[in-house]
């Protein structure tokens, strides 16, 4: 991630190793994304990687695209012009993947790169925003207060007026008790307690 060496990536099924080898692509672009499904196991001793010791991740599945596919995939609607909506979509998803440093490690990282990459609303809602002449102005995940034996993350979405500086937040509920999260609440407006 960003140049550093973040895990050693080992596929649970041994015929996965050719995913791997697909990922590696020809001629890397900064907008290239692979996304990697699985469980984070121990530090790799030194002499499985050259010295490298970081984390091993057992992946299940492993999914590469480039950021403009992803925005391609996502249903825009009939009420935002095409350029606009690509704008927005590229301005949330970086934004959320640049969060923290995002290297999908804890649970507010999980639940952000599944809302990424699996609701599509957030975008929309964005969009929308845009339209109300607001910008998006904090993406915030912490865990949900009312979690009980789950593992549920709050992730906040604040717009600002531009004109008016007056905030608007929207937040969404995900549970990443297991490995494929979920949503427990769709985005919907929310109100600090």
């Amino acid at each position: 991630m960003g140049g550093v060496e973040t895990y050693i990536l080992q596929p649970s099924d041994p015929a996965d190793f050719q995913l791997l080898a697909e990922a590696v692509r020809a001629n890397p672009q900064p907008t290239d994304v692979d996304l990697v499904i699985g469980y984070r196991g121990s530090i790799a001793p030194p002499q499985m990687c050259y010295g490298l010791m970081v984390p091993i991740v057992v992946f299940d599945q492993l999914y590469s695209f480039n950021v403009a596919g992803l925005i391609q995939a996502i249903p825009r609607p009939d009420s935002i012009p095409q350029e606009k909506f690509t704008q927005t979509a590229e301005e949330v998803f970086w934004r959320t993947m640049q969060m923290a440093d995002n290297a999908g490690a804890t649970d507010e990282h999980r639940a952000l790169n599944y809302l990424s990459v699996r609701y599509d609303y957030i975008y929309a809602k964005t969009a929308e925003f845009f339209g109300q002449n607001c910008s998006l102005t904090v993406v915030e995940a912490r865990p949900a207060p009312v979690s009980g034996a789950r593992r549920v993350v709050d992730v906040i979405f604040t717009f600002t007026h531009r004109e008016t500086d007056i905030d608007q937040k929207h937040a969404v509920r995900v549970d990443v008790t297991e490995m494929f999260p979920f949503l427990v609440t769709k985005l919907s407006p929310y109100l600090d307690r």
